[in-house]
């Protein structure tokens, strides 16, 4: 069942309009989720908000927030003032700039979501945007209100449809080139390239989805099940991590490994 929009605006394009409609691409609807109980009647637990000083609740229309400004003194802000700073229209993904595809450095992207027309009337109009930024490999940056927050977007030809990437601020996205070693003057060894590109080619597969599925998610609803039926599952056995072999010799590292993927083959 196809899952409900959590937004619906217009998409627009200089003169050219249509009504959309978009929906979160992931959900995590189907993980175990737990709430946490009273061990002791079973009841659940209310998370509540305590104040610092006082030790007493506070209520839900007396908590704002709060920038700190020095050691126990903060510049408090309303929600109206949070809200005067948003765009004027928070339902518009008005198409400011287009960027070449390539161009984006995938740790810019955050979260996917898909973009339909949300009537018959603007599917033409959806149509060849989409189609002129797929022929042109490009992707249209906009700005929306989403999560309560101003956002940066990208909206990216995918299949039949557009895909709308929320895009990472700038000042969360680190630059990773103080982080990579100095392999300038390192240039590996050809013989051992083409080693390392045999056992790669030995290990190729087509994509499969189960390649990332979640075993701790079956684990957990097999303990679930027993549980619900009286029985209790045997505690797990840790096993202890296989002590690292002291490579000295690469080449003869990498032909061992491609012996055993063929034996593995063969089986």
């Amino acid at each position: 069942m196809a899952q409900r929009s959590f937004w619906k605006g217009y998409l627009k394009l200089s003169l050219v309009t249509c009504a959309v409609s978009m929906t979160p691409a992931l959900s995590e609807s189907e993980k175990v989720r737990f709430h946490t109980l009273n061990r002791k009647t079973g009841n659940r637990v209310v998370s509540r908000y305590i104040d610092s000083g006082s030790g007493k609740p506070v209520a839900e229309d007396e908590a704002v927030k709060g920038y700190p400004r020095g050691d126990d003194e903060y510049v408090m802000l309303d929600d109206d003032e949070l809200e005067a700073v948003a765009l004027e229209s928070t339902r518009t993904i008005d198409i400011e700039t287009f960027v070449p595809i390539d161009s984006i450095d995938w740790i810019w992207y955050d979260r996917p979501h898909y973009l339909t027309p949300d009537d018959k009337v603007g599917e033409e109009a959806y149509s060849v945007i989409r189609d002129a930024m797929a022929a042109t490999n490009t992707g249209g940056i906009a700005r929306v209100v989403m999560y309560r927050r101003e956002r940066a977007v990208l909206l990216k030809p995918h299949d039949n449809g557009i895909v709308v990437w929320t895009l990472r601020y700038g000042d969360e996205v680190r630059d990773g080139a103080s982080h990579w070693p100095d392999l300038s003057k390192n240039k590996p060894d050809q013989k051992l390239l083409r080693l390392v590109s045999q056992l790669i080619d030995e290990r190729t597969r087509p994509w499969d989805p189960s390649m990332a599925e979640d075993p701790v998610q079956d684990k957990l609803l097999d303990i679930i099940a027993a549980k619900k039926k009286g029985r209790k599952r045997p505690a797990a056995r840790k096993s202890e991590p296989a002590p690292p072999t002291n490579v000295i010799n690469i080449m003869d590292a990498l032909k061992k490994s491609i012996a055993s993927e063929k034996r593995t083959k063969g089986r």
